[in-house]
């Protein structure tokens, strides 16, 4: 059985690099040439849009590497079954239920890779990139995504409600061009916290630097003046401490699109929206999709082991591949559908995230069944 695992893994792993590199290849083309017409109109050279286009590549290997799996294995089992290599491994003992062990035992090396990939190199580059392509157009707006985010606590025995602007996180972590507005429980302005730069501890103290902060004191207005003028003053600090809430990790997945966050960072986010009475349905549905994407991979492959058990004259190896695409481009199209129904209709995310992974599954186990039996 040593030997039979070898030969499998060894051209399925190979079909499935040479599909990977050819479609990271294909992006890649595609990715410098909208890289260089942006860094063109800023006078950067082709050199820098090659370097931002290569440091796309960990996500769409993230996006393409389970589309990448099916293909891959459609190729390499097809080949074995055109040439009856499949077939004389049937009759030499691998049975279907050994078969299909054998690929899930593949498929759970592909889901770690995808999550690998997904969690924790795609969303470290891309901020990197991020904040290379806001150097290079000498422009920190560029990428400027921003995000609103609220907060409440008690001060002084009293509610406060928080409204916080970040504009942009820098490469190093720190938030940049924050605004904080401070409301009473009537829903009244008490006071604007304007900062250039601001590092969050890991308790939630927000260290402000540069700031300028504006404070309305209606109470003391109105005693000094009985028409009720609200009297405003103006504060400047080098430095000023704020305690909040708000953590770094939801910080920067709020101002990071979903589609940039890693799992952890999604499921905090989620749970800071809910907790701020907030919708948090989208970030809900795409944490469950996030969740579930490495388990693609199963899916992919038990997609292809069908291939296996058809016979080279039922069709060529282009057509099977040709076959194993209209699959995978299925399979996004419903998996992108699916989430916008579930966001219409709000659905429960983790059923929106899965039906799709569960009908391919089911849909593959079904062919898989009726080869064996009649093929």
């Amino acid at each position: 059985m040593r030997t039979v695992r070898r030969l499998l893994y060894k051209d399925i792993v190979g079909s499935i690099v040479l599909v990977t590199l050819a479609f990271l290849s294909l992006f890649f083309f595609f990715d410098f040439v909208d890289e260089l017409e942006r860094m063109s109109r800023v006078g950067a050279g082709a050199g820098k849009a090659a370097l931002l286009a290569a440091m796309q590549t960990p996500g769409r290997f993230y996006e393409l590497f389970p589309i990448a799996v099916l293909i891959g294995a459609i190729l390499a089992l097809a080949r074995l079954a055109q040439s009856s290599e499949f077939t004389i491994l049937r009759t030499g003992g691998l049975g279907p239920a050994r078969a299909l062990s054998l690929l899930a035992g593949l498929a759970a090396v592909f889901a770690v890779l995808t999550f690998a990939v997904g969690d924790y190199v795609a969303p470290q580059v891309e901020r990197k990139s991020d904040d290379m392509r806001a150097r290079f157009s000498h422009d920190a707006s560029t990428d400027n995504r921003g995000a609103w985010l609220k907060d409440h606590r008690k001060v002084d025995g009293q509610e406060r409600s928080y409204s916080v602007k970040v504009g942009r996180v820098g490469g190093g972590g720190e938030l940049q061009d924050v605004h904080i507005y401070e409301f009473d429980p009537e829903g009244r302005l008490i006071s604007r916290t304007q900062a250039g730069k601001v590092d969050v501890d890991a308790q939630g103290v927000w260290h402000l630097q540069s700031v300028r902060r504006t404070i309305w004191n209606p109470g003391a207005a109105a005693e000094a003046n009985p028409v009720g003028d609200v009297v405003v003053s103006e504060q400047q600090f080098d430095k000023f401490d704020w305690q909040s809430s708000l953590h770094a990790g939801v910080i920067a997945a709020a101002v990071l699109p979903a589609m940039s966050m890693s799992t952890l960072e999604l499921y905090r986010y989620t749970k800071h929206l809910s907790a701020q009475e907030q919708s948090a349905q989208a970030h809900n549905i795409q944490f469950w999709r996030k969740a579930f994407y490495p388990f693609a991979c199963f899916v992919m492959v038990a997609l292809a082991l069908p291939f296996a058990y058809l016979h080279g004259r039922s069709g060529g190896i282009s057509i099977k591949v040709f076959g194993g695409i209209m699959l995978g481009i299925s399979f996004v199209l419903l998996n992108n559908v699916a989430g916008h129904l579930g966001l219409l209709k709000n659905w429960t995310p983790w059923v929106v995230a899965a039906t799709p992974s569960l009908l391919y599954l089911g849909l593959s186990m079904a062919a898989f069944t009726w080869l064996v039996r009649y093929r």
